[in-house]
C-alpha cells in the first residue's frame, strides 16, 4: 500500500490504517521541521514592514526595541503555555482542540467561526499583499505607491500557487517552507551584518541611540497598537500546536522547537531593528512603507536589487507556513462537526486535506479585495488576543480545577497569569484609548456566531442540498474522510 502511495504523490500528510478503514495522519515532522515551520511562519512581512508602524505609534527608537524585545517574550511565554496545553490535549487544532476540551462546544465554535471565516484567511491575505509589493516594486522604480490592481492581481496569483502546491504534496509544501526560511533567514542575516559595516564605518545615525526615549507616547492606546503591529512579526509562534497530529514525539519536541526558534527570531528581530536605526535617517524610518528595500538602497547599492527578492521569498514562505497550519485548524474542526464535512476529508491519492486548503484559499481571495496591510494586521492582532486569553485561561482552569492531571511539562503558574493579563491589555487598551467602529464590528462578528452555532450545530439544521453537494464534490474532488490521529 506504501508503494502505490509514493507512486501516486502519496507524501501527503496522512496513511491509510492497516486494517484499510479509513485514512489518517502520518507523523511526519521532525524536530527541525518543527523549527522551520515556527521560524517560517513568524519570519515573513512583519519584520520589513512592522517596525515603521511600531516606531511611529511608541515615538521612539528606544521604546520601539523595548517593545520588540517584550514581544519576544510574550510570544515566547504563551509558547510555553501552548506546550503544557499540547501535552495535556495531543491534538492538532491549537486553540480551537484546547477550547473545545475543556470550556465546550459553543466557544470552541466561535474561535472557529472567526478562525476559519476571518483570521486566518485575513492574515493570507495581509501577507500575500505584502509578497506583492515586494515582488512588484522592480518594476516601479521610483513609485511610492504602486497600482493597487496589479498588486492584489499579484497577490492573488500567490495565493492561487500556494493552494495548488499544498493540495498536490504536503511534502512539497515543507520543502517549499525549508527553502524559504533559509532564505529569510539569511536576508536578515545580510542587514544585520550590514548595519555592523555601516558602523565599523563611522556612518550610522547614531543620534537615534543617544536620545533613545525622546517623545515616547504615554497613552495606553497607542502602546497597544505598537504592540499589536510587533506582535504581528511574532504572529506564527502556537503553528506547531495547529499539526500536532504530525509532529514526531510531539512531548519531547514542541517544546525543543519552540526553545530554539522564538529565542532566535527575537534576537534577529532586534539586531535588525538597530540596523535600521542605524543605517536610515528618522524621516526615511517614518515614511518609507517597505523599510526592508529602503536599507538595501542605502546600503548595497547595485545589489539592493537582493532585498526584494529575499524579503519576496519571506513573504512566500509565510504565506505557505499560514496555509499549511491554517487548512489543518479548518480540516480538524470539520471532523469535530464544526465545519462541513467535506472540509474533514482528505484526498484519496495525494493524502491531503485538499477541501480545507481550497475553503481557506477561496476566503482570503475574497478578503485581498477590500485588503489593506496595516488595518488587517491591527483587527487581527485584536482577535488574535482575545483567542490567545480564553486559550490560555483554559490552562489556568486546569491548574485550579484538575490538579492532578499527569503533566509531561509544567509552566510556572506566573507565565500563564502574565499572559492572560497582557492579553486583557492588548484587547481593552486600545478600545478605550481609541475606540474605532471596527472594533464593533468585528466583536458583532463574534456574536453572529451564536444563532449560526445552534442553527447548524445543536440542531443540526443542514437543508438537503448540502448534503447533495458534498456528495458530488467528494466525488469530483475524489476526497475520503479520515480518523483522528492521536497516541
Amino acid at each position: 500500500m506504501e508503494r502505490s502511495q509514493e507512486r501516486d504523490g502519496g507524501e501527503g500528510v496522512a496513511g491509510r490504517e492497516p486494517d484499510g478503514t479509513g485514512l489518517r495522519l502520518r507523523r511526519e515532522i521532525g524536530l527541525w521541521s518543527a523549527v522551520s515551520l515556527i521560524a517560517g511562519c513568524m519570519i515573513g512581512s512583519g519584520i520589513f514592514m512592522s517596525p515603521q508602524g511600531v516606531l511611529v505609534y511608541v515615538g521612539s527608537p528606544g521604546a520601539s526595541l523595548v517593545v520588540w524585545a517584550v514581544c519576544g517574550l510574550l510570544a515566547m511565554m504563551g509558547a510555553l503555555c501552548y506546550a503544557e496545553l499540547g501535552a495535556l490535549v495531543p491534538k492538532s487544532g491549537g486553540e480551537y482542540a484546547y477550547i473545545l476540551q475543556i470550556f465546550g462546544s459553543l466557544p470552541a465554535f466561535l474561535v472557529i467561526y472567526t478562525f476559519v471565516l476571518l483570521v486566518r484567511p485575513a492574515a493570507i491575505a495581509a501577507v500575500s499583499l505584502s509578497f506583492a509589493e515586494y515582488a512588484v516594486a522592480p518594476f516601479y522604480p521610483g513609485c511610492s505607491s504602486m497600482p493597487q490592481a496589479v498588486l492584489k492581481a499579484v497577490a492573488a496569483i500567490c495565493i492561487l500557487l500556494l493552494t495548488l502546491v499544498n493540495c498536490w504534496s504536503s511534502r512539497l509544501a515543507t520543502m517549499l517552507m525549508n527553502v524559504c526560511t533559509v532564505a529569510k533567514v539569511f536576508s536578515l542575516l545580510v542587514i544585520v551584518g550590514g548595519g555592523a559595516v555601516v558602523l565599523g564605518q563611522g556612518r550610522g545615525y547614531t543620534e537615534a541611540f543617544l536620545f533613545a526615549f525622546h517623545n515616547t507616547t504615554q497613552q495606553a492606546g497607542r502602546i497597544g497598537m505598537a504592540f499589536y503591529q510587533g506582535l504581528w512579526s511574532f504572529d506564527g509562534w502556537n503553528n506547531v500546536n495547529y499539526v500536532l497530529e504530525e509532529l514526531k514525539n510531539p512531548k519531547q519536541n514542541l517544546v525543543w522547537a519552540l526553545m530554539i526558534a522564538i529565542p532566535l527570531v527575537t534576537s534577529l528581530y532586534l539586531l535588525v531593528n538597530i540596523s535600521y536605526l542605524l543605517v536610515l535617517s528618522p524621516n526615511e524610518l517614518l515614511s518609507s512603507d517597505a523599510m526592508a528595500v529602503s536599507w538595501g538602497n542605502q546600503v548595497l547599492g547595485d545589489w539592493a536589487w537582493l532585498v526584494p527578492l529575499a524579503v519576496t521569498l519571506s513573504t512566500l514562505g509565510s504565506t505557505n507556513g499560514t496555509f499549511f497550519g491554517g487548512s489543518r485548524v479548518c480540516y480538524v474542526a470539520a471532523r469535530e462537526g464544526h465545519m462541513p464535512q467535506l472540509l474533514s476529508m482528505v484526498h484519496v491519492h495525494r493524502l491531503t486535506p485538499t477541501p480545507a486548503l481550497m475553503f481557506t484559499a477561496a476566503v482570503a481571495l475574497v478578503l485581498v479585495i477590500p485588503g489593506n496591510f496595516s488595518t488587517i494586521v491591527n483587527f487581527l492582532s485584536f482577535l488574535g488576543w482575545i483567542t490567545y486569553g480564553t486559550t490560555i485561561s483554559c490552562l489556568l482552569y486546569l491548574r485550579m480545577k484538575k490538579k492532578n492531571l499527569p503533566r509531561p511539562y509544567k509552566v510556572p503558574t506566573v507565565i500563564p497569569v502574565i499572559m492572560l493579563l497582557a492579553s486583557l491589555y492588548l484587547v481593552l487598551a486600545p478600545i478605550i484609548d481609541h475606540p474605532q467602529i471596527e472594533f464593533l464590528y468585528i466583536f458583532l462578528f463574534l456574536l453572529s456566531g451564536i444563532p449560526v452555532y445552534f442553527l447548524l450545530v445543536h440542531f443540526q439544521c443542514q437543508p438537503k442540498w448540502l448534503q447533495m453537494a458534498t456528495m458530488y464534490l467528494q466525488l469530483l474532488l475524489e476526497v475520503a474522510p479520515a480518523i483522528k490521529n492521536v497516541d
